[in-house]
């Protein structure tokens, strides 16, 4: 796993007091259920203290469903510096501060709370005014990080994602794995071997006003196809830009597409249909997803704390086409499409059409 772990994989936070959050996603598809389930876990000002202190697991279920648990002492909470791991106590008979449990300990000691790594990823969520509750522990193992299989891994937003010149800073921790074990949902068990997994994370002491995100590592017929792209205004020192990004993993290659080696642009609606283009000396593509359902209002960490503020559906129509360019010709390399892609918008104001580029 060593060669496939992404920069920023460890936990950012330095021990400022200042106001500060982190944000991690894991995911995984079940193509025989149609259903997916992606966990967002964030801590807000762990140095505690201060209105926003502490964490929070939400969880999107089967058909969009949702269940949230807050684990407002940040003590309780832990992260790995040097590597991907982290998690949040909440019940427990322990008394000791929190660190990373064999999973048979903590299935016996941790009843509300979780943990999670590069290949592994357990919890125990209850929601006491409905009586929902997920259970869950499954192995991961990485198959694609973010770069060309081989090769070192890249930083999502480039090597001056290294410097907190751009807020929040984003990374894919792993744009493609395979995850084995189970979950219980409501007392619903789905059993899976080598489903598509996904991970990603966010942090930073600013957050974004507005962003769109795509991605989709479950597609007909293409099992060695990863996608995420996304774009949003953001915070570059003291002014903001409008940025956006594709990244593509396909067969042991890496397509990537973004600000400083490509022309991207992208026409997105407040909710259900998102069209993103994107070409550079190499390769052209073209995403088109689109949704009829509602989608679910999510909380995500704000300037006043955790709020909802963005929609999701895993549950997307995504087609993508992407060509290959040679002596002014343009020749498809893949088409692709999926009926379980995540699509999403968060921030605002969305009251009209987003064209950018």
């Amino acid at each position: 796993m060593v060669n496939l772990q992404t920069p920023h994989s460890g936990y950012q936070w330095d021990g400022t007091s200042q106001r500060f959050f982190e944000g991690w996603y894991y995911r995984v598809t079940l193509p025989a259920d149609n259903q997916t389930f992606a966990f967002m876990y964030s801590i807000e000002d762990p140095a505690g203290g201060t209105p926003h202190s502490g964490g929070a697991a939400q969880i999107l279920g089967p058909d969009d469903s949702y269940l949230c648990r807050t684990f407002p002492a940040t003590d309780r909470f832990w992260g790995w510096r040097d590597a991907l791991g982290l998690g949040h106590w909440g019940k427990t008979d322990l008394n000791t501060p929190p660190l990373y449990l064999e999973p048979a300990e903590f299935e016996h000691h941790i009843q509300e709370g979780y943990q999670g790594t590069a290949t592994w990823h357990q919890g125990i969520l209850r929601d006491p005014g409905s009586g929902n509750l997920a259970q869950w522990q499954y192995e991961i193992k990485p198959v694609y990080g973010w770069g060309n299989t081989g090769s070192p891994q890249q930083s999502t937003a480039g090597w001056l994602s290294y410097f907190p010149i751009f807020e929040p800073g984003w990374q894919i921790l792993m744009a493609h794995g395979l995850a084995t074990g189970w979950i219980d949902w409501n007392g619903r068990r789905y059993e899976f071997t080598d489903a598509p997994a996904y991970s990603e994370k966010n942090w930073g002491r600013s957050f974004p006003q507005k962003w769109f995100w795509l991605n989709c590592n479950c597609f007909d017929n293409e099992p060695d196809l990863a996608l995420t792209a996304g774009g949003g205004r953001r915070g570059v020192l003291w002014w903001m830009e409008s940025v956006a990004m594709i990244g593509l993993h396909y067969q042991g290659k890496f397509y990537e597409f973004v600000p400083w080696n490509s022309q991207v642009s992208w026409k997105i609606e407040p909710w259900g249909n998102w069209q993103m283009q994107a070409r550079n000396a190499h390769y052209a593509i073209e995403l088109t997803g689109t949704t009829d359902r509602a989608g679910t209002p999510l909380r995500a960490p704000t300037e006043q704390g955790l709020i909802f503020c963005c929609r999701d559906t895993m549950h997307g129509q995504l087609s993508l086409q992407l060509s290959e360019l040679s002596a002014g010709q343009s020749q498809p390399i893949l088409k692709a499409t999926s009926s379980v892609c995540g699509l999403e918008t968060g921030g605002g104001p969305w009251e009209e059409t987003w064209h950018s580029s």
